[in-house]
């Protein structure tokens, strides 16, 4: 077995470790509101940094180009609540636009 597939296998067991232990621990209880607020709060906050990182990002430098207008234009009209299909199609015509440009 190479160590690649060393490498996956203990991660994966870590993963399915992790997952497990906040059943176990908590049991049947009842999260505080603290804690569910939290809870709530970090899947947009982590998909946020996903975006931003892969908004700006190249190897391993920090770029400025139409990913981040596109990005932009994205967040602009999501404020105006665009249904989504119509923010994606946007902020991919702009990043499009300015990348022919």
């Amino acid at each position: 077995m190479s160590d690649a597939w060393v490498v996956v296998l203990v991660v994966g067991v870590a993963t399915m470790s992790l997952k497990a232990a906040g059943p176990v621990a908590i049991g049947g209880r009842e999260l505080p509101p603290r804690a569910l607020r939290m809870v709530a709060a970090l899947a947009p906050a982590l998909l946020a940094a996903l975006v931003v990182t892969q908004a700006v990002e190249d190897g391993q430098d920090i770029v400025f180009d139409e990913r981040l207008a596109g990005l932009a234009v994205a967040a602009v009209l999501l404020a105006f609540r665009v249904p989504i299909l119509g923010v994606v199609v946007a902020a991919a015509a702009t990043a499009a636009i300015l990348r022919a440009l």
